[in-house]
Order: structure tokens, then sequence, then C-alpha cells
């Protein structure tokens, strides 16, 4: 008999203390919890997390209450930015390293001849975030495969697309994934976002996420979909490595994939502010997006603003803001972020100045949320940020499509249901999701019924 775990622990509301400084406060409030039964009860419950038997909860709550432990006595030390109880809290540090992260330098790759740098005298303003501007798509979650390499290929290609086209479309890690290994990339087991950018040019182009949705896990490359063109690239150039003023220069024309050192406990349980760590090195084991630069007005701090791909209850919404301008003998900047960063090119010139608009003339403005819906057919759609599915299939051709109510959601075979790209496991006789390792579980996600689009017919034609 199934043991409904989670019902096991009463939750209850933990009081906090009244503080005066504000840096305290706010760390309070994203860490309302106490080493207890409880407090561990309401934290699964706030990330939707199951266990398959008590002695997999007993082992999970131990490792939270270490985690715990470990955020709140960092927090009593550092004011630039603070620690919290996030999606990863019932990971060791070792599970994380292993699951999470998945860059692999190609030493073949970054011994060839230096690149052009088209930005070299380009000027930049004192902030940019493109974000704003509609280059970047909503934050998307790897799961639990070392894919980031993939996540920062597709966001950077994703960002000049729609700088030089106007529209931004959101291109498929798991084409990359399956289809990108001539090069050295190895799925799951880690790659290198410059070697992808060389898949993308020699395809031809990458094929869209609702065409060829992710899974995060391994999968057989569908050949067939290799001729979907709609994401394209001429190239890519690196930036000058270790030099954060070039990195700039870069980013403030475009979104730029960057390489960085996530392995440190602090970057697996950050939760907001600038991260300043001391313990962020340079050895590169993470692929990231930066989307943006500024200065923090409360500690006069510039940053770097990075895109991860851990799913938006990591971080700040799925972002982290490194230190900018960070002085190191080695002028790598904070946790490495200028000594591998690199660019697609679309078009032979810069394609817009930092401050313009990135709608072509005459077009209207680009909204930089909402992505639209996201298309499954010709007459079939779903709301955005949600993920197309077949409900029905006759002879491998699909009849009917339905909504998950997810984002990069795995779609169970032949099925009802969905599962988030973390729990890509899908164990309908549970209704459940479960981890790829079988340590945690989640709540299973039910489709929705499509959205028929009316396809009106000129009768005159």
């Amino acid at each position: 008999m199934r043991v409904l775990l989670v019902a096991a622990f009463v939750a209850v509301a933990v009081a906090t203390s009244s503080l005066t400084n504000h840096h305290q406060q706010f760390v309070d409030a994203r860490v309302p919890y106490t080493a207890t039964k409880e407090s561990f009860t309401s934290w699964m419950q706030a990330h939707n997390k199951l266990y398959g038997t008590p002695e997999v909860l007993a082992e999970r709550f131990e490792i939270w209450k270490d985690n715990l432990a470990y955020v709140l006595s960092y927090n009593a030390k550092v004011t630039t930015h603070w620690l919290g109880m996030n999606s990863l809290a019932d990971l060791t540090h070792e599970e994380y390293k292993k699951t999470y992260l998945g860059l692999k330098l190609n030493t073949k790759a970054h011994a060839r001849a230096p690149t052009p740098f088209r930005y070299a005298n380009a000027e930049v303003p004192a902030a940019v975030d493109w974000r704003t501007k509609g280059a970047v798509t909503p934050v998307k979650n790897q799961g639990q495969c070392g894919s980031c390499w993939s996540f920062s290929t597709t966001g950077s290609v994703e960002g000049i697309n729609a700088i030089v086209t106007g529209k931004l479309q959101s291109g498929s890690e798991q084409e990359l994934v399956d289809c990108d290994k001539a090069s050295g990339d190895q799925g799951c087991n880690g790659g290198l976002m410059d070697n992808a950018f060389g898949f993308i040019k020699s395809n031809g182009g990458l094929t869209l996420e609702s065409t060829y949705p992710y899974t995060a896990a391994d999968g057989t490359c569908k050949k067939d979909l290799l001729s979907h063109h709609e994401l394209t690239i001429d190239g890519f150039e690196d930036v000058p490595k270790d030099d954060e003023s070039a990195l700039q220069k870069a980013v403030a024309h475009q979104p730029v994939s960057v390489a960085i050192e996530a392995d440190q406990r602090s970057f697996q349980m950050y939760s907001g502010g600038v991260l300043t760590a001391t313990d962020c090195g340079e050895q590169l084991d993470h692929g990231v997006l930066a989307v943006g630069y500024g200065t923090d007005a409360a500690s006069g701090l510039d940053f770097w603003i990075v895109k991860n791909s851990w799913g938006a209850s990591w971080g700040e919404q799925g972002y982290i803001r490194l230190e900018r301008n960070f002085k190191s003998p080695s002028h790598a900047g904070m946790c490495g972020i200028a000594s591998a960063a690199s660019y697609p090119t679309l078009g032979p010139q810069p394609p817009a100045s930092p401050s313009s608009p990135i709608s072509p003339p005459g077009a209207p403005p680009v909204d930089p949320t909402p992505v639209g819906p996201t298309k499954c057919s010709e007459s079939a759609s779903c709301p955005s940020g949600q993920t197309c599915c077949c409900k029905r299939t006759i002879i491998g051709i699909c009849v009917e499509h339905a909504c998950c109510p997810l984002p990069a959601a795995v779609c169970c075979k032949n099925e009802d249901y969905c599962c988030p790209a973390d729990h890509p496991v899908c164990n309908v006789a549970k209704k459940t999701c479960d981890a790829s390792n079988g340590l945690s579980s989640v709540a299973i996600s039910v489709k929705e019924p499509a959205i028929k689009i009316n396809l009106r017919v000129n009768k005159n034609e």
C-alpha cells in the first residue's frame, strides 16, 4: 500500500522576529523555516515534493536540515547576497554537482585561433537588460540532465534571432541533446556551447521547442525534424578571454553564452542579491546566459544578469546576479564568467545599437514577457508557457493535441498526463512524476484540451 507521506506531517506557520535590518528581513522572508518536520512539510508543499518511502523521506529530511543550517549560518555572514531553501535544498552538495552541472570544455575547440570580435570598438550604455527588449524567452528547467550547455546555446540563438527579425521563438534543447554528437557533445552527460553553435550552423538551423519538445533525458535523434530551420545563425565568435570589458561590449548588443564555475554550495542555495562569493572560482562546469548588466543601487556593486536553466523557483526567479568588474589576478571575473564567452552571429554587422529597440522599422514593439501561444499544428495551439502534447495518434500521426500546464514538460505516452522536466518519469499508476534518480516525486499534471484554431477559407479563391 502506498504511504501518503505528506499527510504524516502537519504544516504550521513559523513566526519570524521583527528585525530592523532590511537585508535580514528579506532573508527571513526567503527562509521561513526551522529544523522541524512541520517546517519541512511546508517546504515540500511549496515545491510540490513527494518521496516514495518513509526511509527516503527521513533521509531527505536530514539533508534538508543540513542545508538549512548552512543557509542560516551563511546569511549571518554576508550582506551583498543571500541563500534560501529553494527546490534543490533536499540534495546533498555531491548530488547537486553530479546532477545539474554539465559543461565539458573541449581542449581542441579552445585551442583554435581567436575568432574576430565584431564589438571591439563598440560603445556601451551603463546598463542593459535584454529581457525588457523582447530577446529572452521565459526561464526553462533542464531537470536532472546535464544539458546546461544546450540551454545556454538556445538562449543566445533565440536572442540574436529576436534582435534581427523582431520575433522571439523558443529553440529546441532536445534536438541538441539528441542530435549534436559528432562535435563531442554528450547530451545529458555534458557539452559545450561552441560545439552546439557549430552543429546549428552546419545543420542549417535549429528546430523550435514546440516541434521538438524537451524530455530531460537522452533520446534518439529525430532526423526528420532536422530540416525544420526556424532559428538560424551564420556562425559564432568568441569574446576575448578574461576581459570583462569585452564581455560588456558583447552583452550590450546581444545575449551571450558564458561558462562559469557553479559547483559551490553557495551557488546551489543562491536566492538573491549580487553574488560576491569568495569560493566561486574559475573551474568552469556550467553553461548559462548573460542577458544584461547594471549596478545595484543599495550596495553600489556592478553586476551581470545571468539566466540559469533550473526553473523559476531557483535564485531571482531563475536568474542570478554575479558581481561585475571583479578584481582577480586572472581577470576572469566572478565565477570565471569572462573565461569562455561566445555568441552566435546573424548578419555581417552588429544587429542593433545597445539602446535601440529590436523591432524592425515600422514593426510594432516587441512584448518582452509573453512569447504568444504555443502552436501545436495548423489547427491547435496551447497558451503561452504551456507544452503541446499529443493526446491521440493514428498510424503514428497526431490527430488530437492537448496542453500540459507546464513549460518544457514531458508528455506521458498515450496518457492524459504530463510531468515537469526535473521529474520526467511518468508513473501513471501512482499519479506521480518521478526524478530520474528515483530520489523524489511530484504530483502528476493533467493535460487540458488544446485551443482550436479556426481556419477560415475564402470562398472567392
